[in-house]
């Protein structure tokens, strides 16, 4: 009963409220919506608590309703829980108290996908591979309410037991990790690609970003750098201030960074570089694809907008919104989206229009008709709706069918977890290299594996087979359709030959992640990287460097 009473005086309370904006916007057909509708919700959650049939949990029922109303918006405005406070500050700080490694559930099972430098994970010795099967005895194999990830969560200097399978062992294995404070780093890796070309591998925009930069640059350019490749591929963005400090590295103090622009208009803004730029002169290229986004982009924008630098690649993905997080009662948070930003040239990058939505919910992107040309510091043409398009496009590589089942079967990670097992050193990333015999080996072990797949042409060949039936032309053209399927039904064994390169290189990476962390992956793949092998192309032809900026391509 005292529970019914609560929900009565909540309700009661809210009606109140709604009396009184009643009153004070009588004439304001907006704020009387506003009112009407929440105490209509109040009602309707008081009768849902007295009278449903089962226990009714209010936490997940408002979560639940908050989740489902701003789903009608966009999808970067957000609310955050009490008890999902932690988890908003690791996305704005990049910290958390835990062990630092990653556990991702494959084929129903905790495994441990990759272990992060120098945290507690790694100086505990738990290894990439291992499949947790209980934290501090809770046996996260078999309940399914029990997340591994957070389990692992905890005060610093708090330890925690894993008991994990390992290959190679017959029985369970028992690791005690201390936790700690773990940074996750906005740039886990940066390094001399050869002589004079640096690297900066920019993966997020977390409080430290900028930090992180200007030490990775100021350090290859102790090295020797003469040239910078700044990677902002699969960036999905962050905190503002941090893009505008970043762009701010490389162009003049008081130079227009970005404008934000919104309903309220106190709030516009206009962000300048406040500080001395590290540097003005060292050709830069900037790698994006389609996973480029917000705050990656407007770095990118920036860097193209004063012809600081060129962009390789793709087209970033387009979202030109700015979010604020709004305190609200109960330790809860509303991030939401606010304003649209504009980069130096005036364009807005943003790509899907939220405000406009199809009938069956669906958004799409800005008609190209609606799309406006604006020009860079040198008068190159550039276009807003659209994201950031590159200045050389490379085109996005699609992995084939074979490689992207084996990837996806989890059969590329379990092969380096055996060949770690088997080879306890392997040659620096640059170097490692899978002999022909050991591709071999590998296909070997694949004989009694599960991975089909069916290609796009055996699908397209699918499809035509059941048009030709649906239209009665299926009697005359049968005989072709079989031998077709026939020539083009794919072969296991010969697309293991076929695509052997592809699927030894997906091998070489995951082989040296196993021994080298994430810096043994980017170390890995430069030698086949098809971005990064046209910046370096490009950077061997200076006068070509030059003449994109010059607007002369």
């Amino acid at each position: 009963m005292r529970l019914r009473k609560r929900f009565t005086l909540i309700a009661s309370t809210a009606l109140l409220a709604g009396s009184v904006g009643l009153y004070s916007f009588r004439n304001d057909d907006r704020f009387f919506e506003i009112a009407r509708n929440l105490d209509i919700y109040a009602t309707l959650f008081k009768e849902l608590n007295m009278y449903y049939v089962d226990e009714v949990n209010p936490n997940r029922m408002v979560k639940t309703s908050i989740d489902a109303m701003l789903k009608a918006l966009d999808p970067y405005t957000n609310f955050f829980a009490e008890d999902e406070i932690e988890d908003y500050m690791t996305m704005t700080t990049g910290r958390y108290n835990g062990i630092g490694a990653l556990i991702g559930q494959r084929q129903g099972k905790n495994i441990v996908l990759m272990i992060y430098e120098g945290t507690p994970a790694e100086k505990s010795g738990l290894q990439i591979g291992d499949e947790v099967i209980k934290v501090d005895g809770v046996d996260v194999k078999s309940r399914r309410d029990a997340d591994a990830g957070k389990l692992l969560r905890g005060q610093t200097n708090t330890a925690v037991k894993l008991t994990v399978k390992r290959y190679g062992q017959k029985d369970p294995v028992d690791v005690s990790v201390t936790r700690d404070v773990v940074k996750m780093t906005n740039v886990p890796y940066y390094g001399m690609i050869n002589n004079e070309v640096g690297y900066i591998d920019l993966k997020d925009f977390t409080a430290t970003a900028s930090r992180e930069v200007r030490t990775a640059f100021q350090e290859l350019k102790g090295k020797g750098m003469k040239k910078l490749i700044l990677d902002v591929r699969e960036n999905p963005g962050g905190l503002l201030n941090m893009a505008i400090d970043i762009s701010n590295l490389f162009i003049p103090k008081d130079s227009e960074v970005v404008t934000t622009k919104g309903k309220v208009t106190e709030w516009n803004k206009t962000y300048t570089a406040l500080n001395p730029p590290v540097d003005l002169e060292i050709p830069i290229v900037v790698l994006t694809n389609s996973h480029s986004a917000s705050a990656a982009e407007i770095v990118s924008g920036v860097i193209q907008d004063y012809d600081r630098g060129v962009l390789i690649g793709q087209r970033t993905y387009g979202k030109g919104l700015v979010q604020t997080t709004r305190e609200l009662s109960f330790n809860t948070k509303l991030k939401i989206t606010t304003a649209k930003y504009y980069i130096p040239s005036g364009r807005c990058i943003q790509a899907i229009d939220y405000s406009h939505r199809n009938p069956d919910g669906s958004v799409g992107k800005i008609p190209d008709s609606l799309k406006t040309a604006f020009k860079t510091k040198v008068g190159r043409v550039v276009y807003d709706g659209g994201g950031v398009t590159p200045d050389i496009a490379v085109e996005d590589q699609t992995p084939t069918p074979i490689a992207l089942s084996l990837t996806n079967k989890g059969l590329i990670f379990d092969y380096a977890v055996k060949y770690r097992h088997e080879h306890p050193t392997i040659k620096p990333a640059r170097e490692f290299r899978l002999t022909d015999a050991e591709y071999q080996d590998f296909v070997k072990w694949l004989s009694d594996k599960e991975y089909d797949y069916t290609t796009q042409v055996e699908k397209d060949l699918g499809t035509l087979e059941a048009s030709a039936k649906k239209e009665k032309y299926f009697d005359q053209i049968q005989d072709q359709l079989k031998s077709l399927k026939t020539k083009m039904s794919h072969s296991k064994d010969a697309d293991l030959n076929t695509f052997k390169s592809e699927i030894k290189t997906l091998l070489e990476q995951e082989i040296t992640g196993h021994y080298y962390l994430q810096k043994g992956l980017k170390e890995s793949s430069f030698g086949t990287d098809p971005e990064i092998k046209a910046a370096l192309d490009l950077f061997g032809n200076m006068n070509r460097y030059q003449e994109i900026l010059k607007g002369k391509k």
